[in-house]
């Protein structure tokens, strides 16, 4: 039995001339980009902010925990402070480990 379509095709990379194709293009892989990040962030534990100007002068943007958080790290150089809930619980764990071991040596 013959195939009656050429199956998924490589798209070639150059801009689009067509409007309508390019705002449904941005669209898709917009929400397929924030999703692939939000993955990453919740798999890994990464930080993550991105930017993104559409073709028609609109601004999307993606971050977690928050992309201010995320730029003012990336702007500053510093590591981020421990006022998140998430942060906190980490160095509260870090520190009971610690005590264990120090209890641990000392016996």
């Amino acid at each position: 039995m013959a195939r009656k379509s050429k199956g998924r095709q490589k798209v070639e990379m150059v801009k689009m001339n067509n409007e309508s194709n390019l705002q449904v293009t941005f669209s898709k892989r917009r929400d397929g980009l924030f999703k692939k990040a939000s993955e990453l962030s919740t798999l890994c534990g990464a930080e993550i902010a991105i930017i993104v100007f559409s073709p028609g002068q609109k601004v999307f943007s993606f971050g977690h925990p928050c992309v201010q958080t995320v730029l003012e790290r990336f702007v500053s150089g510093n590591p981020p402070q421990a006022a998140s809930g998430t942060m906190k619980l980490i160095e509260a764990h870090r520190n009971t480990s610690v005590r264990e071991l120090n209890m641990q040596l000392t016996q």
